[in-house]
């Protein structure tokens, strides 16, 4: 029987806002997908980063208004929150207390990107001052950054300071191949996961995939384990 309930802390379905959904339609065919896999509860996170993603905010929550309103009349046990993935830029703190960014769900989590090839001494930069501002930082798709991802006591070392690990859905269940696949299963035997989230972009590329990759979590670990980091985890972020 396939599980409902799952979370999805980190996609790209707001329309209009980023290189993620195109438009209302593919916003709701999205989302149609992701409630067919039993995901009942979604933060949408559009990027910001400066020089490519800055859409305004007062358009990013008239989007996200839109989008709610068509969503409750098709599904009422959906429950969408309203993020972003902020790219690493030196004034974030600054940003989030004067209220120009979002953190997720209006907790003081930040979903916290990073470019591909940065370093950790800068992962471990950023993360740490947005904990000294009163901030949680969660690290999204830890595994594309090439100078932490083999490195897990730097991870562990992450953890301890406060800070958080996500993983994409797509790198747990396989959909981006057997080693990443092989990877995420030593993350998870090592518990570094924190929360998983699609990551979904569009329709057509870049889909949703949430159920896969909690089979694949329930295979690795247990049933026990991926509810708590599919649904029991990441479901303070959609309480009321």
């Amino acid at each position: 029987m396939q599980q409902t309930g799952l979370c999805d802390i980190h996609c790209h379905i707001l329309p209009g806002v980023d290189d993620g959904s195109r438009n209302m339609e593919e916003s709701l065919r999205m989302l149609q997908m992701e409630y067919n896999d039993g995901v009942r509860c979604i933060m949408l996170t559009p990027h910001f980063r400066y020089q490519m993603f800055e859409p305004p905010l007062e358009k990013v929550k008239q989007a996200f208004a839109e989008l709610q309103t068509q969503a409750k009349e098709r599904w009422p046990d959906l429950t969408l929150r309203l993020g972003s993935e902020i790219h690493k830029s030196l004034d974030i703190s600054e940003c989030l207390r004067k209220g120009e960014r979002l953190t997720l769900g209006g907790t003081n989590h930040v979903l916290l990107e990073f470019s591909g090839s940065d370093p950790k001494s800068l992962i471990f930069e950023r993360a740490l001052d947005l904990l000294n501002h009163g901030y949680k930082p969660i690290i999204a798709h830890i595994e594309r950054y090439s100078n932490i991802r083999d490195d897990f006591d730097g991870m562990e070392e992450l953890k301890d300071m406060g800070a958080f690990i996500q993983v994409n859905a797509d790198t747990i269940s396989g959909k981006d191949g057997f080693f990443v696949k092989r990877y995420a299963r030593k993350l998870m035997k090592r518990d570094l996961i924190d929360f998983v989230g699609t990551d979904a972009h569009r329709s057509d590329s870049r889909t949703p995939g949430l159920a896969k990759a909690y089979d694949q979590a329930a295979k690795a670990n247990g049933n026990d384990y991926a509810r708590w980091l599919f649904i029991q985890n990441p479901s303070f972020f959609f309480e009321e």
